[in-house]
């Protein structure tokens, strides 16, 4: 039997990229959204809590204030009442009314394509700053960590950090920046669809070989190697 092949973390990590690109071609972004302020709305009300909920909820929020101007001067109990079921909805529609009349004050009306200024609205960090950026603006300032890629990175052996902000700098080290993006969607329909929290389904996981918690024996040393070892073939992250 041929020895098992040993690679750094960096090709490891492109290696899964490559593979979460081909079972995943199509993911994108699930939340409904129009414009970046729609947008922003719908990713604060996401926290904990499903995008299918924000999606049922957002069509008749969105229709009766359709803006920054309109959320920001809109009845506060009305805004409650509407994101009601997405959950921590008084906070969620407090940070949303207050986002919206800073963008209105200091932004023009129009949410700004920059991580430093979102992060000075309420109720953003830089997961939804990153969310943002991405999705509306194409500009790839960050990986997004929410539940799944934070669970992920961490049984896929790319960190050992549990604070997003940690977890976000390991993972950009080790990506290409147009993917950074493209690595946490994908990351979260695999972590939706095989590597759920209670149970991940490493039989049916194509990374299980890559992937130093999987419950079947992979086929490489998980952990980084020395430079001078064999490595695995160059993934092409760009495919």
């Amino acid at each position: 039997m041929p020895p098992r092949k040993r690679v750094t973390k960096k090709q490891r990590a492109l290696e899964i990229l490559a593979r979460l690109k081909q079972e995943y071609p199509d993911a994108t972004c699930s939340l409904d959204y129009e414009t970046p302020v729609q947008l922003l709305i719908a990713t604060i009300l996401s926290a904990q809590c499903t995008d299918e909920r924000v999606n049922l909820v957002t069509p008749e929020l969105f229709r009766r204030f359709p803006d920054a101007p309109a959320m920001a001067s809109a009845d506060l109990e009305e805004i409650e009442a509407l994101v009601k079921s997405t959950g921590f909805y008084r906070n969620k529609a407090k940070n949303i009314q207050a986002a919206c009349r800073k963008i209105v004050t200091e932004f023009g009306g129009e949410v700004p394509p920059r991580m430093d200024d979102l992060l000075t609205l309420p109720g953003v960090a830089r997961k939804t700053g990153n969310v943002v950026l991405a999705h509306a603006f194409g500009i790839n300032a960050g990986v997004t960590v929410d539940t799944h890629v934070k669970r992920l990175s961490g049984r896929l052996g790319l960190t050992k950090e549990t604070e997003p902000v940690k977890i976000e700098r390991d993972l950009m080290k080790l990506l290409p920046q147009p993917d950074w993006e493209n690595w946490s969607i994908r990351l979260i329909y695999h972590g939706r669809a095989v590597c759920n929290a209670r149970k991940p389904l490493c039989d049916r996981c194509m990374l299980a070989d890559l992937c130093p918690s999987a419950t079947v024996k992979p086929s490489i040393e998980p952990l980084d190697a020395p430079a001078n070892t064999v490595p695995l073939a160059e993934a092409d992250p760009t495919r």
